[in-house]
């Protein structure tokens, strides 16, 4: 009987192994379509020039995370076919560093947001994503297995990374914090939607990368916000009737840095001292993200958002300070402002 066992176990194992090894491939093959290679501009340090997302809906909505590579009115997808097309970013949520781009496309393979699942510590994963920018064409995205080592808070970690996010993440046993593989996903080997892999962190005491994926149902509503028009930047063909007299960064007391590029941040330089934004509490080296609830990923864009604001209305603005959201009402004083840029 012990000689018989001997023999059945290694077999046993064997088959055990192959039917992983077919599953596993077969999730691969399943799951490669919907991930995509994004292609923007590498920001003021000459960075990575790319990233990747997911596609979400089958007329070409891509779920992405929000970074300098999509600083730019010339984004690029490219398809798991090879097929190169312009996108458009229709929106982004800075609280939880997300985008969500648009491609002229239908019929697309996609994930359901809606169908995605939980994972627990112990988890087996695999991590889809344009890691270093090796595909450039139709190859296939790159693929990481490992687990997840714990569901936790980033908010554990305040000081230690510089991200607005403080909500759960997926800690992964799995080296995806390199270039390239933000915006990925993370799928269970069976293929279930699990998360969206994270931009790259460091640990500022020892410089060490946190490996993460931020759960999809964390997303979900914020992606569904950005479809109904929140945190989305204003469109061109828009008529609202701007007032009589707008607002300017002038009234408010806020210089920005020098307006170099076509989408320059909107990065202070100075505030002005007894002015409105410095009794809001507005610094130097603060990022406006936010207008008025509207997204504006650069200079022009922010002060266009102002000419919707009529001069004697208070302005909410969200900054990025230390990597921290933070939200200010600023209101110019009526008696002395002078309707200059």
């Amino acid at each position: 009987m012990l000689a018989l066992v001997a023999v059945l176990v290694p077999t046993s194992v064997a088959a055990e192994s192959a039917l992983e090894e077919a599953s596993l491939a077969e999730t691969i093959r399943r799951v490669g379509p919907a991930v995509v290679k994004i292609y923007g501009v590498g920001g003021f340090r000459g960075l990575e020039t790319y990233q990747s997302g997911l596609l979400i809906s089958p007329e070409g909505h891509v779920l992405t995370v929000w970074s300098y590579v999509l600083d730019t009115d010339l984004i690029h997808v490219t398809l798991d076919d090879g097929r190169r097309m312009q996108a458009k970013l229709l929106g982004a949520d800075p609280r939880l560093e997300v985008a969500v781009l648009k491609i002229d496309e239908t019929g697309l393979p996609c994930f359901d947001l809606s169908r995605a699942v939980e994972a627990e510590s112990g988890t087996r994963v695999l991590a889809f994503s344009n890691l270093f920018g090796v595909a450039i064409g139709d190859e296939p995205a790159s693929v990481q297995h490992g687990v997840v080592s714990v569901k936790t808070n980033l908010d554990a970690r305040r000081g230690v990374y510089e991200t607005p996010y403080d909500g759960p993440v997926y800690v992964l046993d799995a080296v995806t914090n390199n270039p390239g593989a933000a915006g990925g996903v993370l799928v269970t080997w069976r293929g279930e939607l699990l998360g969206l892999l994270g931009k790259e962190l460091r640990n500022a005491r020892n410089n060490t990368s946190l490996n993460y994926a931020i759960p999809i149902r964390q997303l979900r509503e914020s992606v569904e916000a950005i479809a109904a028009g929140k945190f989305v930047a204003r469109d061109d063909a828009e008529t609202t009737r701007k007032p009589s007299r707008p607002l300017t960064l002038s009234m408010l007391g806020i210089v920005l840095v020098p307006d170099v590029l076509e989408r320059t941040p909107p990065y202070v330089d100075q505030v002005r001292t007894g002015e409105p934004a410095a009794a809001a509490g507005l610094r130097p080296d603060d990022l406006v993200v936010l207008a008025g609830g509207r997204l504006v990923p650069s200079q022009k864009a922010l002060r266009a958002e102002l000419e919707y604001v009529d001069y004697e209305d208070p302005v909410r603005l969200t900054v990025l300070r230390e990597g921290q959201l933070v939200e200010l009402v600023l209101q110019a004083s009526v008696e002395d402002k002078q309707d200059s840029p």
